[in-house]
């Protein structure tokens, strides 16, 4: 079984910065992509940043530099560091491990985390 634990959510000020982290247990991947994705009350989900195993990065339109993902292959972890937070960063955090290269890869969620960005 597959669990992904986050960790690192919060309340921050606006211009503020956090680091969100998340570790997968449960099996081994050689192919897959990992990263957070968003959900704002009353938004849809989105991307805000996914690398894959081989270091592959992707970023949300919004993010404009102001987050860094990164990845740790051997502890099958991803990091989001978020800087310059703004009160639209507001929003529940998903972790997701897939692998969107084959058709019915898996497909992995974390139970989120909340960030709230307000003074």
């Amino acid at each position: 079984q597959v669990q992904l634990v986050e960790s690192g959510g919060g309340l921050v000020q606006p211009g503020g910065s956090l680091r969100l982290s998340c570790a997968a247990s449960g099996s081994r991947f050689n192919a897959y992509e990992m990263g957070w994705y968003r959900q704002a009350p009353g938004k849809q989900r989105e991307l805000v940043a996914t690398i894959t195993g081989r270091g592959a990065t992707k970023y949300g339109d919004f993010v404009t530099g102001r987050f860094t993902i990164s990845g740790d292959n051997a502890k099958n972890a991803v990091y989001l560091q978020m800087n310059s937070l703004k009160p639209e960063d507001t929003a529940v955090y998903y972790c997701n491990l897939r692998n969107p290269w084959v058709i019915e890869g898996f497909n992995y969620w974390g139970q989120g985390t909340q960030v709230t960005v307000s003074s």
